[in-house]
C-alpha cells in the first residue's frame, strides 16, 4: 500500500471512529431530555491515576454553535455510569457531575471504592447524548503477589510530523496502563515536516491551548488509546513553550508575564487529562500544579513519575541572546551542586520514598535521557544542557541515592530525546571503573522528528554507556516487568509514521533481577 492510499485509509478509520459515539447517542431519543445537534463527546474519554480502590475519569463536553443557542444555563449536570462488564450489563456506580465554562466544561470524577486488580468499563452521558464507552483496570493490592506488568511506554507526538499510528497499536495491546511522559501537545509548528496541520497559531491564552489540545483529541487512534487503558501522565516542556525551566522561557520573557502563560497551559492540561488535582490556587498567578506522584503495582514494584520542567534551575550557561538549550563548553556552572533537576523539595521526596521502597523493582519514569550524551569539542567536551547531561551533580545525587540506600532493581524510563535507548547508568558516567548502579530505557516518539544519523553517531562513539540509540523511527516502547526481569520492546515505524502500515520491534533489552545494566535479547 503506498502512503496515499494509507492515508486514505487512516482518514475512512478516522471518520468512523468519530462519528460511532454520536451514531449510538441519536439511537437513544428521548422527549424528557435535552437534545443534542453535535455530539458534545467529540474528545472522547479517558481514565488515568489508577491505584487499587479508585481512578479518575475524564472527558470534556464541546458545545458547537449550533447547540449554543439553546444551551440553557451555563453548567451542565453530565452523568457516568460505570459497569463491570463490556456489555454494560452489570451497573457499578453512577454518579452526576456538574461542569461549567470555567474549566473549559471538563469532567473529572474520582472513582472510589472499586476492587484491586480489576476491569471497569464505563459511559459519559448528557441529554441524549452518550459518549464511547471506556475501559479502566484497577492497580492489584499493596500486598498482592503480582506476576506481570505491562506499560506502553510513549511520548512526544507532534501532530504535524506524522500520523498516531502507534496508539493504534497501544489501544489493542494487552496493557495494565500507557505511562507517557511528555510532550503531548506541541505548541511550536515546522512547515517542512508537516504531515498535517495544526490549527490557529502558537498558543499563550488558555483559549489557545484548549484549541490545541481539542485539535490533538479528536484524533480518533489517541481516543482509542485512551479508551482503551489508564494513563499515567507526566508533561515535559511543550506543553508550554519549548526549553522553558521554572518560570523561565527561551525569550526571557519577564517571570511574572511567563507565570500567566505557564498558569493557562497548566489549566488547559488539567481540562484534557484524567489528572486528579488542577493548578494550585494559591500559587503565585495559578501557575503551579502538583503531578509528580508515586504508585505501586502490588508487591512487584514501585513507581515515581517526576516532574523534570516546573522547578528545575535555569540550563547552564544559556545563550545571552536565546536561551533554552544548547551545546555548551567550558560552562563551569554545569558543576553547581546547588543547580537542580527536580527541585529541592522533589528531591527529597524521591529520597525518601527510595529509602522506604521494599518492592521487587523501582520504576523512575521522567522527562528525558538521564545517561550521558556529550562530545569532544576543540576545548573539552561539548555537554548539552537541556537533559541531565546540564545537571550533572543532580544526576549524581539521584544515583547516589540510589546507592546509599543499598537498592538494586532500579530501571529508569524516559522520552523528550526522539530516540529509542537502552543505558548503564554510573556514579561517573562512561567509566568502565564506576560500577553500573541502575539501568536506563528510553523510548522514541509517537511523532516527533529524530536527530540525524551522522550526530547520534558521534555521541553513540563518544558515549559507551549508551548500549543502543536510534533515532530513525518512531513508535513507542512496550515494557513487561515480572519478578525476574524488566524486558523492554522497541515498537516503531518510519519516519514520518503512517507512511507505511503497522509497527516491527527495532530491538528488545532485558534487566534481569539483582543485575543492573540491559543486555539485548
Amino acid at each position: 500500500m503506498n502512503r496515499r492510499d494509507f492515508t486514505l485509509q487512516l482518514q475512512r478509520s478516522a471518520l468512523v471512529l468519530a462519528m460511532a459515539p454520536w451514531l449510538t447517542a441519536t439511537a437513544q431519543p428521548s422527549e424528557q431530555v435535552r437534545r443534542w445537534r453535535s455530539n458534545p463527546f467529540a474528545l472522547g474519554v479517558a481514565s488515568g491515576r489508577p491505584r487499587p480502590d479508585s481512578v479518575v475519569l475524564w472527558t470534556r463536553l464541546l458545545i458547537a454553535e449550533e447547540d449554543r443557542a439553546s444551551a440553557g444555563p451555563d453548567a451542565l449536570r453530565v452523568q457516568v455510569t460505570v459497569y463491570a462488564d463490556a456489555a454494560l450489563k452489570r451497573r457499578v456506580q453512577k454518579t452526576d457531575v456538574v461542569t461549567d465554562a470555567s474549566r473549559g466544561h471538563s469532567v473529572h470524577v474520582h472513582l472510589q471504592n472499586l476492587q484491586p486488580a480489576t476491569d471497569y468499563w464505563y459511559r459519559f452521558s448528557q441529554g441524549d447524548a452518550f459518549s464511547t464507552v471506556g475501559h479502566t483496570r484497577t492497580a492489584p493490592a499493596a500486598n498482592a503477589d503480582v506476576q506481570q506488568l505491562r506499560i506502553a511506554l510513549a511520548s512526544c507526538q507532534h501532530y504535524e510530523h506524522g500520523q498516531y499510528i502507534a496508539h493504534q497499536e497501544i489501544a489493542q495491546q494487552s496493557l495494565d496502563f500507557v505511562l507517557f511522559v511528555g510532550d503531548y501537545i506541541y505548541e511550536s509548528t515546522n512547515p517542512q515536516l508537516m504531515v498535517r496541520q495544526h490549527s490557529g497559531g502558537e498558543p499563550k491564552t488558555l483559549a489557545q491551548y484548549r484549541e490545541r489540545y481539542a485539535q490533538y483529541k479528536r484524533d480518533p487512534h489517541l481516543q482509542a488509546a485512551h479508551a482503551a487503558h489508564p494513563w499515567v501522565l507526566m508533561w515535559d516542556d511543550h506543553e508550554v513553550v519549548n526549553d522553558y525551566a521554572n518560570d523561565q522561557d527561551r525569550n526571557y520573557t519577564d517571570p511574572q508575564q511567563f507565570l500567566l502563560r505557564r498558569a493557562a497551559a497548566y489549566q488547559a492540561y488539567f481540562e484534557h487529562q484524567p489528572v486528579l488535582i488542577g493548578p494550585d490556587p494559591q500559587s503565585p498567578q495559578q501557575a503551579s500544579m502538583r503531578l509528580y506522584e508515586q504508585f505501586n503495582w502490588g508487591k512487584l514494584a514501585d513507581i515515581w513519575t517526576l516532574d523534570c520542567r516546573q522547578y528545575r534551575s535555569p540550563q547552564a550557561c544559556r545563550d545571552p541572546v536565546r536561551g533554552g538549550g544548547r551545546m555548551v563548553t567550558q560552562c563551569d556552572e554545569l558543576d553547581d551542586p546547588k543547580r537542580s533537576m527536580l527541585g529541592v523539595e522533589q528531591e527529597r521526596w524521591l529520597d525518601l520514598g527510595l529509602a522506604n521502597s521494599k518492592r521487587t523493582w523501582r520504576l523512575l519514569a521522567q522527562a528525558t535521557l538521564i545517561a550521558p550524551t556529550s562530545i569532544p569539542a576543540p576545548v573539552g567536551r561539548a555537554t548539552y544542557n537541556d537533559a541531565w547531561d546540564g545537571y550533572g551533580p543532580a544526576r549524581q545525587r539521584l544515583l547516589q541515592s540510589v546507592v546509599d540506600h543499598k537498592l538494586d532493581n532500579v530501571v529508569t524510563l524516559g522520552g523528550d530525546v526522539h530516540m529509542n535507548v537502552a543505558s548503564n547508568l554510573r556514579l561517573v558516567p562512561n567509566d568502565p571503573q564506576s560500577p553500573i548502579v541502575a539501568s536506563e530505557f528510553v523510548t522514541t516518539s509517537i511523532t516527533s522528528r529524530g536527530m540525524g544519523d551522522n550526530v547520534l553517531s558521534v555521541i553513540k562513539a563518544n558515549n559507551p554507556d549508551l548500549l543502543h540509540a536510534r533515532a530513525d523511527e518512531r513508535g513507542y516502547s512496550l515494557i513487561t516487568v515480572t519478578p525476574s526481569s524488566v524486558r523492554c520492546d522497541f515498537r516503531s515505524t518510519a519516519f514520518p509514521a503512517g507512511k507505511e502500515a503497522g509497527l516491527k520491534t527495532q530491538a528488545s533489552y532485558v534487566v534481569r533481577s539483582g543485575k543492573a545494566g540491559p543486555t539485548p535479547v
